[in-house]
């Protein structure tokens, strides 16, 4: 059986910590920026970890 080929677009949207979390950046920080409050866009900064079927999902795309 072949080797399972990395889903290109998964490795550059979705990160492994070293613990083997899945971690992924946080939405609606791109544009429309003046109606969110600083709080809220310093929140966007930190990434979150995937939990439960998203993360099995991502992390066979991932190939590891």
């Amino acid at each position: 059986m072949p080797k399972m080929k990395t889903h290109k677009g998964t490795a550059k949207r979705f990160r492994k910590t070293g613990t083997g979390k899945i971690m992924r950046a946080k939405a609606f920080k791109s544009h429309i920026l003046t109606k969110k409050s600083p709080k809220r866009i310093r929140g966007f900064r930190q990434e979150t970890e995937l939990t439960g079927a998203q993360a099995k999902t991502v992390s066979v795309r991932m190939g590891k």
